[in-house]
């Protein structure tokens, strides 16, 4: 019984001590790199909500801009303006105001006029 148990601890000390030389070697296993991926997800929310938010920021102090109906989304350094503005100059000005702000690499303008109304 002692030896099966032996056996055992040897095979996972064997299988642990390889999967942690192939992490540190960059050998690349399936698991490291869905682990590597998966740490890499979690962090960009984080750098993607404060592009976001310098973005909004950025908008928010042009004269005579409102920002109150725009929508700013980043990812990876892609930004996408949604929303409305109320004039056609505002949706050119979004745009170019956007890619000033450092960390933004492209700028997707999906910005329309607002209309007003129900209808």
């Amino acid at each position: 019984m002692n030896r099966k148990r032996d056996h055992g601890l040897l095979a996972a000390v064997c299988m642990t001590t390889a999967f942690s030389a192939c992490v540190q070697t960059g050998g690349g296993t399936l698991n490291a790199d869905a682990s590597l991926a998966t740490a890499s997800r979690r962090a960009a929310p984080q750098s993607d909500s404060s592009l976001s938010t310098a973005v909004r920021q950025a908008l928010d102090k042009a004269p005579g801009f409102n920002v109150s109906g725009v929508f700013v989304r980043a990812r990876d350094g892609a930004v996408i303006l949604s929303g409305t503005v109320h004039s056609a100059d505002q949706i050119r000005q979004a745009e170019q105001i956007a890619r000033t702000v450092p960390g933004v690499l492209v700028v997707v303008n999906k910005l329309t006029l607002w209309h007003g109304g129900n209808g």
